[in-house]
């Protein structure tokens, strides 16, 4: 488990964090649309060599998770992905679940499949070149359920969400990704995610959290789970999108540190957040203030939208301007590594777009 714990401490090395662009066939395609660019095959590979290949990239990220269609590809000079970034100096990670899928036994909720079968397939993404793999639950929050509180009690739909069979079924299948992880010599990333949308407040989103990560690493130890070669990537604790609370980087911080002190085993690795849907600039704020928390492992991010939606915008599927998405790229990677040393301020947002 040596090499398992080298890789996974290079994974959060400091000033650095890991870029997903693992996005599905279909998620992926809708946002080339989305942006004017028509949804092919060719159009999703070059879009993902834009990002691996962007000048200086392996100075603020340490490793980059593609999908399934993207691992098995070829930039433009023929080298595979893996190969490419291996050369470049980033570790290739890949995604291995198959999505949300309907939880029997839980209306309106659903359960992270891909586990039939991914011992076979670890095999070989080990043998092409993965050295990390990531596996996502998503847990949402409905209103919270009261009774006998004297208060008006939320009977509608998703109210209580989630439920305990959720959070275990999740959990779960969690720890029997990383444990095959392991056995097949690749890091684990261990990504439970809270989802933004609702109108819960940031308590609201802190007990969920706190309850998920507590089950979370009941069954990582269940399975017997090397958490040094884990690498955890959690959910900020935020207030629901569709909530009017508002809060200041110092208190996500401050709320999301504290949930972490308490559930998260000191021998894990590292965390790399994920932005979950926040805007860029916003994530990347809410990093910088985490640094000034003491904590037992090292913070960093592993953001995609808000890391790779500027260099979307910015390419548009245009050939003659794969440097200005990369320039995008490289902006967002320099704020959140500036956001990892103290040096993250609002000058260095704007700078990119004088």
């Amino acid at each position: 488990m040596a090499d398992l714990a080298r890789t996974a401490a290079e994974m959060v090395a400091p000033g650095k964090g890991v870029l997903a662009a693992d996005e599905s066939i279909a998620t992926m395609s809708a946002r080339l649309e989305k942006a004017g660019v028509a949804p092919t095959e060719e159009h999703r590979r070059a879009y993902r060599e834009l990002l691996v290949t962007t000048p200086g990239l392996a100075r603020g990220v340490s490793g980059v998770i593609l999908c399934d269609e993207t691992f098995r590809q070829c930039v433009s000079d023929g080298r595979s992905f893996p190969d490419a970034m291996a050369r470049l100096g980033l570790l290739p990670g890949i995604k291995v679940d198959t999505g949300a899928r309907p939880l029997a036994g839980a209306p309106g909720e659903t359960v992270t499949e891909g586990l039939d079968g991914l011992r076979e397939r670890l095999a070989e993404y080990a043998a092409l070149g993965a050295r990390f793999a990531k596996w996502r639950a998503v847990i949402s929050i409905g209103p919270e359920t009261r009774y006998g509180t004297g208060t008006e009690t939320d009977t509608g739909a998703g109210a209580g969400l989630p439920s305990r069979w959720k959070v275990r079924a999740d959990a779960h299948a969690l720890a029997r990704y990383a444990a095959l992880c392991q056995e097949a010599g690749i890091v684990p990333i261990v990504e439970p995610e809270v989802l933004m949308e609702g109108s819960h407040g940031t308590a609201r989103c802190a007990a969920v959290t706190s309850e998920v990560l507590d089950e979370v690493f009941a069954e990582l130890a269940s399975a017997g789970v090397e958490l040094d070669g884990v690498v955890l990537k959690p959910n900020m604790v935020v207030p629901g999108r569709e909530s009017s609370e508002t809060v200041t980087p110092d208190e996500v911080a401050r709320a999301t540190v504290t949930v972490l002190r308490a559930a998260v085993d000191e021998r894990v690795a590292g965390i790399a957040f994920l932005s979950g849907g926040q805007r860029a600039a916003r994530a990347t704020a809410n990093l910088a203030a985490m640094r000034r928390f003491e904590t037992p492992w090292p913070l960093t991010f592993s953001f995609g939208r808000g890391l790779v939606d500027p260099a979307l915008t910015a390419w548009r599927g245009d050939p003659a301007r794969v440097a200005d998405g990369q320039r995008a790229l490289a902006h967002r990677v320099a704020c959140n590594t500036a956001a990892l040393t103290g040096t993250y301020t609002d000058a260095l947002e704007t700078a990119h777009a004088a």
